[in-house]
């Protein structure tokens, strides 16, 4: 008989925040800065804590010079030369503290991103990105990177379960990547069946994470600054020991929700993207498509091998301008959920979000 865990998972969209009685006279109060120290790197990091992922169209050296002046965070994606990271050093110095060199498994992945560190020794965080984070042979992938960078801080996913979060950690990662299947041009879940509804992810490897001193992204799922600020939300009087058992007391970790929420789709189509602007039908356009797509593999593998499917998809988004203005977007959403439920301090929105289960989430008569 197939196992089935019958225990209600939850998503963005199956819940909303409960408005608490505050003090803050303006959202002009809040402040969004975090700091981090991590585990197994023992290095410190301070900054607004949403990530640009690190896929080809959106985790650009264009887009980081942008974020980097909002204390925000990108995931450099992996295609980058050697020389197109020496000449982004050169001038945008002051970028190299908010960025992380992105790797796969592989060892041309390996020495490629030695390289760039041995380049460019100003970058300290290093993002370890597969698609399945549950192989044996990711983790000691990372407990190989964590003995050849002993002082850098090691991202690493991804998974949505809290054991394989605990393994992970306990080789060498500082901050594990959180989701299967929730992004907005990801297929995994349709093509494999496999997938986890990302709030219960989240809040169930967060408990994980934090119970060994370590930190989660929310990687994938949010559709607008909303689920941004669920993402970094709580669970709530209950939550789930490291055995999985349940367990009626209020965590204790520093915030049961996500340290990072790493976004791609809310960032996709403005200007710091890669492309070009299409123009079709009097709209401008931008392509956008996941790292597992036909169109990925064919610009970097050279197409889909035949014992493997595509498991992304291509799609092609309104043309958006400048990122600034959805980054304010983004960050005046945040601070507004802030004072809604009384947190002066991003760090304090875990202690005071309460969810409430829903069956709708806004009205959609106009959408």
């Amino acid at each position: 008989m197939p196992r089935i865990d019958a225990d209600l998972k939850l998503d963005f969209k199956d819940v909303l925040l409960r408005p608490k009685r505050s003090s803050l006279k303006s959202r002009a109060e809040v402040d969004l800065e975090r700091t981090f120290t991590f585990r197994n790197s023992k290095q410190t990091y301070s900054g607004i804590p949403i990530i640009v992922a690190n896929m080809d169209t959106v985790g650009t050296f264009e887009m980081a010079a942008v974020m980097s002046q909002h204390s925000m965070f990108t995931a450099i994606h992996k295609h980058y030369s050697l020389d197109d990271w020496k000449l982004f050093a050169t001038n945008h110095p002051e970028c190299l503290q908010h960025v992380a060199v992105s790797s796969g498994s592989g060892q041309n992945d390996l020495e490629k991103m030695t390289s760039v560190l041995k380049a460019v020794p100003q970058v300290k965080f290093i993002c370890l990105d597969v698609a399945n984070g549950y192989s044996e042979h990711f983790v000691e992938f990372v407990k190989l990177v964590r003995a050849k960078f002993p002082e850098h801080t090691i991202m690493a996913g991804n998974v949505v379960t809290g054991e394989m979060v605990e393994e992970l950690i306990l080789s060498g990662a500082d901050i594990i990547k959180v989701g299967v299947g929730p992004g907005s041009v990801c297929t995994t879940r349709t093509k494999t069946g496999v997938g986890y509804p990302q709030l219960s992810a989240v809040i169930e490897c967060a408990d994980s994470a934090h119970g060994l001193q370590g930190h989660i992204i929310s990687d994938g799922g949010c559709t607008c600054p909303g689920d941004v600020a669920k993402a970094f939300g709580k669970a709530g009087p209950w939550c789930r020991g490291r055995e999985g058992r349940r367990k009626r007391a209020p965590c204790t970790s520093p915030g049961a929700g996500a340290d990072f929420v790493m976004l791609g789709g809310m960032f996709s189509g403005h200007t710091e993207c890669a492309g070009e602007v299409i123009e079709r039908n009097g709209r401008k356009l931008k392509l956008f498509y996941g790292m597992s797509s036909d169109t990925a593999m064919k610009k970097h593998a050279g197409g889909v091998a035949e014992y493997r499917a595509s498991e992304g998809k291509t799609v092609e988004v309104p043309y958006k301008g400048d990122v600034e203005n959805t980054i304010l977007d983004i960050l005046g959403g945040l601070r507004s959920t802030c004072t809604y439920v009384g947190a002066a301090k991003l760090k304090e929105l875990s202690r005071r979000a309460t969810f409430i289960r829903v069956t709708q989430q806004h009205n959609t008569v106009f959408s």
